[in-house]
Protein backbone atom coordinates (compact mmCIF):
# COMPACT_ATOMS: atom_id res chain seq x y z
CA UNK A 1 0.00 0.00 0.00
CA UNK A 2 1.29 3.44 -1.06
CA UNK A 3 2.12 6.11 1.51
CA UNK A 4 -0.50 8.90 1.79
CA UNK A 5 0.65 12.49 0.79
CA UNK A 6 -0.07 15.15 3.53
CA UNK A 7 -1.70 18.40 2.17
CA UNK A 8 1.39 20.16 2.46
CA UNK A 9 3.41 18.07 0.40
CA UNK A 10 1.19 18.00 -2.17
CA UNK A 11 0.95 22.04 -2.01
CA UNK A 12 4.63 22.02 -2.36
CA UNK A 13 4.77 19.69 -4.94
CA UNK A 14 2.21 21.69 -7.12
CA UNK A 15 4.37 25.10 -6.64
CA UNK A 16 7.80 23.49 -7.33
CA UNK A 17 7.68 24.55 -10.34
CA UNK A 18 6.34 27.95 -9.92
CA UNK A 19 9.33 30.31 -9.14
CA UNK A 20 8.96 34.09 -8.27
CA UNK A 21 10.21 35.78 -11.55
CA UNK A 22 11.26 39.30 -10.67
CA UNK A 23 11.91 40.38 -13.86
CA UNK A 24 8.39 38.77 -14.87
CA UNK A 25 6.94 40.90 -11.98
CA UNK A 26 8.47 44.22 -12.94
CA UNK A 27 7.54 44.28 -16.62
CA UNK A 28 3.92 43.68 -15.36
CA UNK A 29 3.62 46.74 -13.23
CA UNK A 30 5.05 48.40 -16.14
CA UNK A 31 2.53 47.80 -18.10
CA UNK A 32 0.00 48.18 -15.59
CA UNK A 33 2.01 51.85 -14.85
CA UNK A 34 1.70 52.47 -18.65
CA UNK A 35 -2.06 51.93 -18.74
CA UNK A 36 -2.79 54.03 -15.81
CA UNK A 37 -0.16 56.87 -17.92
CA UNK A 38 -2.49 56.43 -21.02
CA UNK A 39 -5.78 56.85 -18.73
CA UNK A 40 -3.94 60.21 -17.43
CA UNK A 41 -3.28 61.18 -20.82
CA UNK A 42 -6.57 60.83 -21.98
CA UNK A 43 -7.87 62.80 -19.09
CA UNK A 44 -5.58 65.76 -19.68
CA UNK A 45 -3.18 65.23 -22.48
CA UNK A 46 -2.33 69.20 -22.41
CA UNK A 47 -0.51 68.14 -19.15
CA UNK A 48 0.58 64.26 -19.58
CA UNK A 49 3.17 63.94 -21.52
CA UNK A 50 4.12 60.21 -22.93
CA UNK A 51 7.42 60.77 -24.28
CA UNK A 52 9.08 61.96 -21.23
CA UNK A 53 6.99 59.18 -19.16
CA UNK A 54 8.63 56.94 -21.18
CA UNK A 55 12.16 57.99 -21.36
CA UNK A 56 12.47 58.32 -17.92
CA UNK A 57 11.62 55.04 -17.39
CA UNK A 58 14.37 52.21 -16.65
CA UNK A 59 15.10 50.99 -20.17
CA UNK A 60 14.45 47.13 -18.82
CA UNK A 61 10.96 48.48 -18.38
CA UNK A 62 10.01 51.00 -21.83
CA UNK A 63 8.75 47.96 -24.00
CA UNK A 64 6.34 47.23 -21.66
CA UNK A 65 5.31 50.62 -20.66
CA UNK A 66 4.69 51.34 -24.14
CA UNK A 67 2.70 48.64 -24.58
CA UNK A 68 0.35 49.40 -21.50
CA UNK A 69 0.17 53.02 -23.08
CA UNK A 70 -0.52 51.60 -26.73
CA UNK A 71 -3.25 48.84 -25.78
CA UNK A 72 -5.41 51.51 -24.11
CA UNK A 73 -4.70 54.41 -26.62
CA UNK A 74 -5.71 51.37 -29.13
CA UNK A 75 -8.36 50.91 -27.68
CA UNK A 76 -10.27 54.48 -28.36
CA UNK A 77 -10.04 53.73 -31.92
CA UNK A 78 -13.61 53.43 -33.08
CA UNK A 79 -16.80 55.47 -34.53
CA UNK A 80 -17.50 58.84 -33.04
CA UNK A 81 -21.00 59.38 -31.42
CA UNK A 82 -20.84 62.70 -31.01
CA UNK A 83 -18.43 65.55 -32.30
CA UNK A 84 -16.97 65.90 -28.94
CA UNK A 85 -15.38 62.12 -29.28
CA UNK A 86 -13.07 63.64 -31.95
CA UNK A 87 -11.25 65.40 -29.28
CA UNK A 88 -10.53 62.17 -27.63
CA UNK A 89 -9.76 60.65 -30.59
CA UNK A 90 -7.13 63.27 -31.56
CA UNK A 91 -5.80 62.95 -28.57
CA UNK A 92 -5.63 59.26 -28.98
CA UNK A 93 -4.01 59.92 -31.72
CA UNK A 94 -1.07 61.50 -30.46
CA UNK A 95 -0.66 59.55 -28.25
CA UNK A 96 -0.10 56.92 -30.63
CA UNK A 97 1.92 58.70 -32.67
CA UNK A 98 4.75 59.11 -29.93
CA UNK A 99 4.31 55.47 -28.77
CA UNK A 100 4.68 54.15 -32.26
CA UNK A 101 7.52 57.16 -33.37
CA UNK A 102 6.57 56.34 -37.34
CA UNK A 103 5.91 58.92 -39.53
CA UNK A 104 3.75 57.06 -41.82
CA UNK A 105 0.98 56.71 -38.74
CA UNK A 106 1.54 60.40 -38.50
CA UNK A 107 0.38 60.83 -42.17
CA UNK A 108 -2.22 57.55 -42.18
CA UNK A 109 -3.68 59.33 -38.88
CA UNK A 110 -4.22 62.45 -40.37
CA UNK A 111 -6.49 60.65 -43.13
CA UNK A 112 -8.49 58.75 -40.33
CA UNK A 113 -9.53 61.74 -39.01
CA UNK A 114 -10.60 63.43 -41.48
CA UNK A 115 -12.51 60.43 -42.95
CA UNK A 116 -14.38 60.37 -39.06
CA UNK A 117 -14.99 63.79 -39.66
CA UNK A 118 -17.00 62.97 -42.97
CA UNK A 119 -18.52 60.12 -41.03
CA UNK A 120 -20.35 62.27 -38.48
CA UNK A 121 -21.41 65.11 -41.34
CA UNK A 122 -23.06 62.07 -42.89
CA UNK A 123 -24.29 60.32 -40.38
CA UNK A 124 -25.86 63.80 -39.19
CA UNK A 125 -27.28 63.85 -42.62
CA UNK A 126 -28.51 60.37 -43.02
CA UNK A 127 -30.69 61.11 -39.73
CA UNK A 128 -32.34 63.73 -41.11
CA UNK A 129 -33.05 62.48 -44.38
CA UNK A 130 -34.26 59.48 -42.29
CA UNK A 131 -36.48 61.24 -40.62
CA UNK A 132 -37.69 63.45 -43.22
CA UNK A 133 -38.62 59.81 -44.98
CA UNK A 134 -40.51 58.95 -42.28
CA UNK A 135 -42.64 61.91 -41.05
CA UNK A 136 -45.37 61.00 -43.37
CA UNK A 137 -45.99 57.71 -41.71
CA UNK A 138 -45.43 59.13 -38.04
CA UNK A 139 -48.13 62.00 -38.66
CA UNK A 140 -50.14 59.17 -40.00
CA UNK A 141 -49.80 57.48 -36.70
CA UNK A 142 -50.08 60.61 -35.01
CA UNK A 143 -53.42 61.30 -36.49
CA UNK A 144 -54.55 57.53 -35.89
CA UNK A 145 -53.88 57.44 -31.78
CA UNK A 146 -55.74 60.91 -31.86
CA UNK A 147 -58.82 59.92 -33.56
CA UNK A 148 -58.74 56.99 -30.88
CA UNK A 149 -58.15 59.27 -28.00
CA UNK A 150 -59.61 62.73 -29.03
CA UNK A 151 -56.81 65.23 -28.80
CA UNK A 152 -53.92 65.63 -30.82
CA UNK A 153 -50.38 63.51 -30.11
CA UNK A 154 -46.60 64.54 -30.91
CA UNK A 155 -44.32 61.01 -31.28
CA UNK A 156 -40.85 61.01 -30.72
CA UNK A 157 -39.66 59.14 -33.53
CA UNK A 158 -37.30 56.76 -31.14
CA UNK A 159 -40.80 55.41 -30.12
CA UNK A 160 -41.78 54.16 -32.65
CA UNK A 161 -40.33 50.13 -32.97
CA UNK A 162 -40.69 50.79 -36.51
CA UNK A 163 -38.45 53.88 -37.00
CA UNK A 164 -36.27 52.31 -34.74
CA UNK A 165 -35.82 49.57 -37.15
CA UNK A 166 -35.79 51.55 -40.23
CA UNK A 167 -33.16 53.98 -38.64
CA UNK A 168 -30.44 51.14 -37.76
CA UNK A 169 -30.93 49.52 -40.66
CA UNK A 170 -29.99 52.47 -42.55
CA UNK A 171 -27.27 53.82 -39.93
CA UNK A 172 -25.89 50.30 -39.92
CA UNK A 173 -25.09 50.47 -43.44
CA UNK A 174 -23.11 53.69 -42.76
CA UNK A 175 -21.60 52.83 -39.86
CA UNK A 176 -20.07 49.53 -41.29
CA UNK A 177 -18.64 51.08 -44.45
CA UNK A 178 -16.90 53.24 -42.13
CA UNK A 179 -16.05 50.97 -39.47
CA UNK A 180 -13.51 49.25 -42.49
CA UNK A 181 -11.02 52.03 -42.25
CA UNK A 182 -11.02 51.89 -38.13
CA UNK A 183 -10.37 48.38 -38.41
CA UNK A 184 -7.47 49.19 -41.12
CA UNK A 185 -6.01 51.67 -38.80
CA UNK A 186 -6.07 50.16 -36.21
CA UNK A 187 -4.27 46.31 -38.09
CA UNK A 188 -1.67 49.19 -39.36
CA UNK A 189 -1.21 50.63 -35.72
CA UNK A 190 -0.37 47.36 -34.62
CA UNK A 191 1.77 46.16 -37.12
CA UNK A 192 3.60 49.44 -37.07
CA UNK A 193 3.91 49.26 -32.91
CA UNK A 194 5.48 45.84 -33.79
CA UNK A 195 8.09 46.99 -35.88
CA UNK A 196 9.41 50.32 -34.12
Amino acid sequence: MGRIKSALEIALERTESVKSDRAGIEQFEAKRRGIRLANEYLEDSKTVSLGEAIKKAPKDEQEALKQGIFDVLLSQLNLPVSPEDETRLAAAGKGLESVIGNARFSALFKQFSQALSRYLDEAARYEEAIKRQYAPKLRQKEEEIARRIGHTVKLDPFQDPEFTAFYNQNMNSLKANYQTIVDQVREQAVLMFGTH
